[in-house]
C-alpha cells in the first residue's frame, strides 16, 4: 500500500459510516456539511481527480448520487432542490486528494437569493 492511500482519509472510512454503497463506491454524510444531510460520494478506488474515473467508475457514483438523492427527498419534505458539486485540484479548493462528489441539500429560503448557485464559489460571479 503506498503511502498516499496508506494517509488518504477516504481510503480509511469505516464501512459502518457508509449510507449507501455499491461494488465502486460508497457514499457518507459530510464531516462537514454546509447543510443538513449534506452527502460525499467517493470511489472505493484511490483517484485524485474525476477526470481520471473509469467509466464503471462514473456510473457508480451517479447510480449512488441518485439514490441517494431520492433517499433524502423521501426522508426530508424541507428539501427542494440539490446542487453537485466536485472541486477538482488545490486551486479549485480540493483539500483531500482522493475524489468526491457533494451531494448538497437545499431549502427554500436557505439562502437570501440562489440565483447562480455554485457560480457563487467566485466572489461576485453568482449573480448575472
Amino acid at each position: 500500500m503506498s503511502d498516499e492511500i496508506h494517509t488518504c482519509l477516504f481510503c480509511n472510512i469505516e464501512p459502518n459510516l457508509f449510507v449507501l454503497e455499491n461494488e465502486l463506491a460508497f457514499a457518507m454524510s459530510d464531516g462537514f456539511p454546509v447543510t443538513n444531510l449534506h452527502s460525499l460520494i467517493i470511489p472505493k478506488r484511490h483517484v485524485s481527480s474525476y477526470f481520471d474515473l473509469t467509466s464503471e467508475e462514473l456510473l457508480a457514483c451517479n447510480e449512488l448520487i441518485k439514490e441517494l438523492k431520492m433517499k433524502i427527498s423521501e426522508s426530508d419534505p424541507t428539501v427542494t432542490a440539490f446542487n453537485v458539486g466536485i472541486n477538482i485540484g488545490k486551486d479549485a479548493g480540493q483539500t483531500i486528494f482522493h475524489c468526491h462528489i457533494h451531494l448538497i441539500p437545499r431549502r427554500k429560503g436557505d439562502v437570501p437569493n440562489p440565483k447562480g448557485g455554485v457560480r457563487h464559489i467566485i466572489p461576485g460571479k453568482g449573480f448575472y
